[in-house]
């Protein structure tokens, strides 16, 4: 059996070191937020991020290689989907398997991609392909969660 080694999205390259080391300045918005939640919502057996990974609690995985996959009776998370052309979007949740749960999280005015602007990123695509269907849920922020600052960052630059 062979496969085409043709990634889905940007490929994190020939980094030394594991998986884990090549993903984690990739992944450090979400160790962050993991911090955080940690730190407000003490949790007796939740004792710290190591913990989470250590067992399998949590699971890092680059888009990159999700091409293939079945995922079924999982929580999904994909954060700055902004970020992602609408195939991309596509192939990661389609990959979904029986009660699977795929939340996306981005702000189409934060592109990052010179391909992609806000209405043609993978987010925005989906969020209106999927309107209307039952098994479908959107929230759409309407203020920062982050600080004053931010907030006036994102309007005023």
């Amino acid at each position: 059996v062979s496969r085409p080694v043709i990634p889905v999205g940007k490929d994190i390259g020939y980094l030394p070191g594991a998986k884990a080391e090549k993903l984690s300045h990739w992944m450090q918005p979400l160790f962050d937020n993991l911090e955080y939640i940690l730190s407000v919502y003490k949790k007796p057996n939740l004792k710290n991020i190591d913990h989470l990974f250590q067992n399998n609690f949590i699971e890092l995985e680059a888009l990159s290689h999700i091409r293939g996959r079945s995922l079924p009776s999982q929580y999904i998370i994909i954060d700055e989907a902004q970020n992602l052309s609408p195939h991309e979007i596509k192939t990661i949740v389609s990959r979904a398997g029986k009660g699977t749960k795929v939340v996306l999280t981005g702000d189409p005015y934060q592109i990052d991609s010179p391909y992609l602007d806000s209405g043609s990123n993978g987010l925005s695509y989906l969020v209106e392909a999927f309107k209307g269907q039952p098994i479908y849920g959107h929230v759409t922020l309407l203020r920062s969660e982050r600080s004053d600052l931010a907030e006036l960052a994102t309007e005023l630059l």
